[in-house]
């Protein structure tokens, strides 16, 4: 058990090993290629200019991928804290998919955007949910404005979503967690260090991130087997 004080604020930061357990590729391994394109060519601005269609037959495919899949014990977990803690936890994921709110988390940040929301790339619309696969010869969607409809996602070179609440809610924690994270995406690979020497710094995965020496413990094994140990929801 990971013992915490009834003043204790934790901030979780979930990574791409939790949506794995759950059966969801990691599209960084296998060398980063998708149809051999690396992940880049087809998840950036630049690609969307380029070839919009392209990416969406990209973004399509990861909708089918992750349409099916199901929360493991990890998600549950954390929903179940949310419930006990409520404002005290603070969720930020980088995954996209939406297995935190299917287990029953409330408050998500998604930093790195929803798989499932599209939005508009000329017009200040809202996000909106989205499960359409675009990769279809016909016709690719446009808005009321005429602006191309485009996943709400944070491409490279974009900036993350929400980073002024997320950096307050650092600021504010006693605990960080971080859950299946490889320490090399930034800006969340920093978020260890940024509240190192001030909050207890903790990691759940099965394997050591590049950034352990961030650390001060380190738990290591399938997050959907640890984190019940770590925590009695």
């Amino acid at each position: 058990m990971l013992a915490l004080s009834p003043t204790d604020r934790l901030f979780f930061l979930t990574g791409a090993g939790v949506s794995a357990e759950s059966g969801i590729p990691t599209f960084r391994g296998v060398n980063g290629l998708w149809r051999n394109y690396r992940i880049e060519e087809v998840a950036s601005p630049h690609a969307w200019r380029r070839d919009p269609r392209l990416v969406w037959e990209f973004y399509s495919m990861r909708r089918r991928v992750a349409a099916p899949a199901k929360p493991n014990p990890a998600h549950f977990v954390l929903a179940k804290l949310e419930q006990k803690l409520q404002d005290r936890l603070f969720l930020c994921t980088q995954n996209v998919d939406d297995l935190h709110e299917q287990a029953g988390s409330m408050r998500v940040v998604h930093m790195h955007g929803e798989l499932f929301k599209s939005r508009c790339d000329r017009c200040t619309r809202t996000p909106f949910h989205d499960t359409t696969t675009y990769d279809l010869p016909a016709e690719l969607p446009r808005g009321d404005c005429g602006g191309r409809i485009r996943p709400h996602i944070c491409w490279f070179g974009e900036m993350p979503f929400e980073l002024d609440r997320i950096f307050r809610a650092l600021d504010e924690c006693t605990v960080f967690i971080a859950v299946g994270t490889s320490g090399v995406v930034e800006p969340a690979a920093s978020f260890a260090a940024h509240v190192r020497g001030r909050a207890r710094t903790v990691y759940v995965g099965e394997e050591e991130p590049a950034n352990v020496s961030a650390f001060t413990e380190c738990h290591l094994g399938r997050a959907g087997e640890v984190l019940p140990t770590l925590f009695c929801a």
